[in-house]
């Protein structure tokens, strides 16, 4: 089997691309889906086991990978991390900036360290990624980044900390597209709201309950997969986006749309979209057969 994505195949033919965070998770579906579509791409994260394993799985498939062990918090490291990639592929055509971590927690059980450690995780590091690629690479060549945020919009209840990180991502992707728009270079962001994923499996036992019952608050009465976020993740790296950048995509099914305040009817269809063949479903939600 091979992941069954909607775009024309080879449309990244030749082309390097860089994906935080693509060892697991949303990154990892990314990585699978523009390998497949003829990317060489560059797995970036901190724990070596993940890595080799999404890269092996890659080469399986018939696809192109490497990987670079390298925590996106440390500005050095993050600054020979991308030098070598350069001096190794060339130039870096793409960047999915999708390394992120969070706990769950109420504002006033999180620390100073606590806070700033996600902030550094989710806001920082993507700054100094998105800033090397770009001095070192797309200043001169052009090419396109897609950062990971997600449903902040009417605050974060629980997730204060990361809530806050993604709302300054957006508003770095606004002012990165401004910037670098002149060097050829475009921005965007995508939001995913809730999302069938390895990571629902991280969180504690009190919190299974809330996850199974997730769909219940979704117009379109079910929960997205991975795929539906990596596609949209590829249509903004396609050529098809040419003339899009300082923008976000939504991806929740309508959740962050309305309140509570209106019920939702009884969905008429609950079709999802799922092209990776390599799909992971969370312990969580499997005797839900979703």
């Amino acid at each position: 089997m091979s992941y069954d994505s909607v775009f024309k195949p080879g449309l990244f033919s030749g082309q390097t691309i860089l994906v935080t965070g693509g060892g697991s998770g949303i990154g990892r579906c990314v990585a699978h889906e523009l390998a497949h579509l003829g990317a060489h791409v560059v797995l970036v994260g901190r724990k070596l086991e993940k890595l080799e394993k999404t890269t092996g799985e890659i080469a399986e498939d018939g696809g192109s990978a490497s990987f670079a062990v390298c925590d996106i918090r440390e500005e050095e490291a993050v600054k020979t991390m991308v030098k070598a990639v350069v001096a190794e592929r060339g130039p870096i055509h793409h960047l999915v900036n999708n390394a992120g971590g969070q706990f769950p927690a109420p504002l006033v059980s999180i620390n100073q360290k606590g806070f700033e450690t996600v902030v550094r995780t989710n806001l920082v590091g993507g700054f100094l990624i998105a800033r090397e690629v770009f001095s070192q690479s797309m200043s001169k060549t052009g090419g396109s980044i897609v950062n990971m945020l997600a449903d902040m919009w009417g605050g974060m209840p629980g997730m204060g900390h990361s809530g806050a990180a993604r709302a300054g991502m957006e508003n770095f992707t606004k002012t990165a597209a401004y910037e670098w728009g002149h060097a050829g270079v475009r921005v965007n962001a995508v939001a995913p709201g809730w999302i069938a994923s390895s990571g629902m499996d991280t969180y504690p036992e009190s919190m299974k309950n809330m996850i199974r019952n997730l769909k219940d608050h979704v117009p379109l009465q079910r929960i997205g997969t991975e795929s539906e976020v990596a596609a949209a993740i590829v249509f903004l790296l396609s050529p098809g986006a040419n003339f899009i950048s300082g923008n976000t995509i939504r991806i929740d099914g309508a959740a962050s749309q309305g309140t509570r305040a209106w019920t939702l009817g009884k969905a008429s269809s609950r079709e999802s979209y799922n092209g990776f063949h390599r799909a992971y479903v969370p312990d969580v939600l499997k005797d839900q057969g979703e």
